[in-house]
C-alpha cells in the first residue's frame, strides 16, 4: 500500500523539529526500529537546517517543503527549497566543508544523509535545491489497513 504526505512551512530554525517530528509521526506506521527512526529524523534535521541557513540564509520568508511516500517498507523523502542553491555539489558533499564557519556548523550534514539512506540525490540551481532520499526499512509492517 502507498501513502503519502506533503508539509510546507516558514524557512524559520524553530520549525526544523516540527519537521523531523512529523516526518517521524508519518512513518512510524511501518513500525521501524529505534535506530531507524533516529536515523530519519536526523536526516530530516540536517536536510531542513541546510535549506534555512543556506539555501535562504535565513530569511524566514522562505518556504521549506517536504513530500514524503510510504511504500512496501521503503521511504521516499523529498525536501525542497527555493532558495539560493549550491554553487558546488561536490565540494558541499565533502565531510567539514561549511559555507557558513562563523556558525561553527560542522559540515556533516550531507555526510550524515548519505551514511544514514540508501539513497541520496542532489538537484540544484540558482532558484533552490531538493534533496531527494530513500531508506528500505529492514523489518518493516505496515500497521494501517
Amino acid at each position: 500500500m502507498r501513502n503519502e504526505m506533503q508539509l510546507q512551512f516558514s524557512a524559520l530554525s524553530q520549525n526544523e523539529s516540527f519537521a523531523r517530528v512529523t516526518v517521524a509521526a508519518f512513518i512510524a506506521q511501518l513500525d521501524p526500529t529505534m535506530d531507524e527512526l533516529t536515523e530519519i529524523k536526523t536526516v530530516v534535521s540536517e536536510a531542513v537546517t541546510n535549506a534555512i541557513i543556506h539555501g535562504y540564509d535565513n530569511d524566514p520568508n522562505g518556504i521549506v517543503y517536504i513530500h514524503s511516500i510510504i511504500e512496501d517498507g521503503t521511504i521516499y523523502l523529498t525536501i525542497r527549497d527555493e532558495g539560493i542553491g549550491i554553487d558546488n555539489v561536490d565540494e558541499a558533499r565533502q565531510p567539514l566543508f561549511t559555507t557558513k564557519p562563523e556558525l561553527e556548523r560542522s559540515g556533516m550534514g550531507f555526510t550524515i544523509m548519505e551514511n544514514f539512506m540508501d539513497e541520496v540525490e542532489i538537484l540544484t540551481s540558482k532558484s533552490g535545491t531538493t534533496i531527494r532520499l530513500v531508506k528500505h526499512l529492514l523489518n518493516s509492517k505496515l500497521l494501517c489497513n
